[in-house]
């Protein structure tokens, strides 16, 4: 199987629509709506010229290790929290649970922008990224986009705060520990599954 041609449904400036006609593998003509990041040029070059395909965005898995500030009160010892968003997104006319995540910019490297997205979307800073379970590139719906992000595990601390995010964000920021983590997704709230399968890798 493989893409013939592809031509533009719509171009708006974070998301296209493309049609992309394919031989099937029984060598039937066939149509494939696909929703991109990239503009054409870009897309052909990486269907039709083995061009490399860039990632579009980082998704970042963060804990929280200020070991001062949070004690369990059960044990009295110290530990990490998982920083998780709840954000209000158009798609779905409300709330979801969601792990913070960015595209990238323009000339950033994916370690660039997760340290601009931590910062914008929480108020936190970056320590350090965990290279050992960070994937630098992975898809997020094959079935309707081309979209990579780089899954990216690190550790942060600072501050919370709403002062970066832009005026079409509205984000509430929490810090949670494995208790509180676990009975988010247990519970019946809306939930990103990235942010499901971090909660559920977080909690052990």
């Amino acid at each position: 199987m493989a893409i013939t041609n592809i031509t533009t449904l719509a171009d708006t400036k974070y998301l296209k629509l493309y049609n992309a006609e394919y031989i099937n593998k029984n060598g039937k003509p066939r149509n494939w709506t696909i929703a991109s990041r990239k503009d054409l040029d870009t897309l052909k070059n990486n269907y039709f010229n083995a061009a490399e395909d860039n990632i579009d965005a980082v998704i970042i898995v963060a804990t929280y290790v200020d070991k001062a500030t949070y004690v369990d009160k059960a044990t009295h010892a110290t530990e990490d929290k998982l920083v998780v968003i709840k954000q209000f997104r158009i798609p779905l006319n409300d709330y979801v649970y969601e792990i913070p995540a960015g595209l990238i910019d323009p000339g950033e490297d994916f370690e660039t922008t997760v340290k601009r997205e931590l910062k914008e979307e929480t108020g936190l800073d970056l320590i350090q990224i965990d290279y050992n379970k960070t994937k630098s590139k992975a898809y997020i719906s094959t079935g309707m986009t081309d979209e990579s992000a780089a899954l990216v595990y690190c550790t942060c601390l600072g501050e919370i705060s709403k002062a970066y995010l832009e005026p079409d964000e509205d984000i509430e920021i929490m810090l949670l520990s494995k208790q509180e983590a676990k009975n988010l997704i247990t519970s019946k709230e809306k939930i990103d599954i990235k942010a499901l399968l971090a909660i559920q890798n977080f909690i052990g």
